[in-house]
């Protein structure tokens, strides 16, 4: 159901206030700009991760080709389809995760949410909401720390861990996983996956830059300017500033014919 304008302001509110509560907040002892309320142009732990990673840029081959099978980890899909995947890292508060898919659903979009375990845990009823809108649901892990830091057992029980709890609540453990602050995976990463039962890790070549919160035609620009057919695009749920932003991406997307569509649709069909 929609919230109205100053339900959504003091929920929009507590998110920039609260600990733990908007974008993709870690556990860890240092600063996430993830978090709402966080610095202004501040460093992605997801793309800054990427400087000592042995992945730190995708291999020639992490792109999904026509007809070929899907690689260990992929970019972006096809390039010679109209077609885009809106990718959102999932926590923080519930009612603006529903804005956002309310949003996408009025302009018959679909989104892919890459939810944290701990997220799904809290709010076990917003893997469902996801799921009834027509949009994909997958992992990116339990707790949301830095992946590329771990050795391969903490690795591998944060990506089952998470896939435990979409199990859980929807009956399957979802058919994509992204890793945790870092953009590409490594390769301990890639081979934990695939022994949790995910084939292919979920990259993109575009970051919206959303979660440092620069205000919401600062978050279309970016889209709007990097995205192109095949493109994969890193978002937010628990920003209240995306929310306000992405009518405008959509309708921007639109009039250059290229149609959100999930993971599933883009990389498979």
């Amino acid at each position: 159901m929609p919230i109205d304008r100053r339900e959504f302001l003091l929920l929009a509110g507590a998110a920039a206030t609260g600990a733990g509560l908007a974008g993709c907040t870690t556990t860890s002892t240092s600063a996430d700009p993830h978090q709402t309320g966080g610095p202004p142009g501040g460093s992605d732990p997801e793309s800054a991760a990427t400087a000592s990673s042995p992945a730190a840029s995708p291999p020639a081959t992490a792109t999904r080709q026509p007809g070929k099978p899907l690689g260990p980890q992929v970019v972006h899909g096809p390039r010679d389809q109209p077609r885009v995947a809106l990718t959102f890292h999932g926590q923080g508060p519930v009612p603006i995760a529903q804005a956002l898919l309310a949003e996408a659903e009025r302009a018959g979009a679909r989104l892919s949410v890459l939810a944290v375990g701990t997220w799904l845990e809290q709010y076990p009823q917003v893997a469902r909401r996801i799921l009834s809108g027509g949009h994909d649901l997958g992992n990116h892990t339990m707790h949301h720390l830095d992946i590329a830091a771990m050795d391969a057992p903490a690795a591998y029980a944060e990506i089952t861990g998470c896939a435990r709890q979409l199990r859980t609540l929807t009956g399957s453990e979802g058919r994509w996983f992204r890793p945790s602050q870092t953009q590409y995976p490594t390769p301990l990463i890639e081979r934990e996956a695939r022994k949790a039962g995910y084939r292919t890790c979920v990259s993109y070549d575009v970051d919206s830059l959303d979660y440092t919160d620069p205000g919401p035609d600062a978050v279309v620009s970016t889209v709007l300017a990097k995205t192109r057919p095949g493109s994969i695009v890193s978002l937010h749920f628990g920003h209240s500033g995306t929310v306000t932003a992405l009518p405008a991406i959509l309708r921007g997307l639109a009039d250059r014919g290229l149609r959100p569509v999930t993971l599933t649709t883009l990389l498979t069909s």
